[in-house]
């Protein structure tokens, strides 16, 4: 299945995607994509619904965030060998953890904000994964039994921040409308290999990224058992597991967003999204 949320900001409505392309209303049978309806249990009753009989979504309304309640917003950094070398960094003998702020989270078409000061807003596709149930001291065979999906995120990034402002990354990767989420949240059982997906990233038409999640150093079930150890994973948690390489910061020179930019990005089987950066 493919779930989503539709309508403005704050007053998102539960929905699929059916066969066709059209937006079905799944009001009726959940509250919203998030919290209990991520189980496996509620996912197995949305999938055998009649799917025909639900309403359709007239119109093209706006996609909110796949996911809502989203407790905690976990990022893994420098998780893609190739990605690592255009940096010049060493791989980490253990995963990078960082937070990004879920106030940071938007549509996957909402608008990105360059914040105020920033010289370097960067772009990063990433495979996110989302908690179905609570996960704590979990095994890396069993970790997947944890996650209800996937779905697209783009860790936008200040790169002056995180990196020249002193401290943890947080302040880089948290500022309004760093993180958008979706379009959809995939269930898990319609992604046979999350770890050998094509990922992809264009601004202005001019395709930068263009990878795989089969070039992860961590993989996800490692990355869900690995979190667990240190904290526990609660339904509608995301782990944005990384990105490939042809981010901004690693072009010779530099290339940053700017007001203007349209930023256009996705992974195979988890569909597409598409941004105009504006001033924030």
């Amino acid at each position: 299945m493919k779930l989503l949320r539709f309508g403005e900001s704050g007053s998102e409505k539960p929905g699929l995607l059916d066969g066709d392309g059209n937006i079905r209303d799944l009001s009726a049978h959940i509250d919203d994509v998030g919290g209990e309806a991520l189980s496996s249990s509620s996912l197995q009753s949305l999938d055998e619904l009649d799917i025909a009989s639900l309403p359709i979504v007239e119109g093209n309304p706006r996609l909110g965030p796949c996911v809502a309640g989203t407790g905690k917003f976990i990022c893994i950094g420098l998780n893609f060998s190739d990605h690592a070398a255009e940096t010049g960094a060493t791989v980490p003998p253990e995963p990078i953890i960082f937070m990004k702020a879920t106030s940071a989270i938007v549509g996957p078409n909402d608008d990105v904000q360059i914040p105020r000061g920033s010289v370097a807003t960067d772009w990063e596709v990433e495979l996110g994964v989302v908690i179905g149930k609570t996960a704590k001291y979990v095994s890396e065979e069993d970790a997947l039994d944890y996650v209800a999906g996937y779905c697209v995120c783009n860790d936008v990034s200040e790169r002056d921040f995180q990196a020249k402002r002193s401290g943890q990354w947080t302040k880089g990767k948290s500022c309004d409308t760093f993180g958008p989420t979706g379009p959809w949240l995939v269930t898990r059982s319609e992604i046979t290999d999350p770890n050998n997906l094509a990922m992809w990233c264009e601004v202005n038409g001019h395709r930068y990224q263009d990878g795989s999640s089969k070039t992860m150093i961590y993989q996800i079930p490692f990355l869900v058992s690995y979190l667990s150890q240190f904290m526990s994973l609660h339904p509608g948690d995301i782990i944005s597991t990384g990105t490939p390489p042809g981010v901004g910061l690693g072009l010779r020179p530099p290339t940053f967003l700017k007001p203007g930019d349209v930023i256009e990005l996705g992974i195979e089987g988890l569909g597409s999204q598409r941004q105009d950066v504006v001033q924030g």
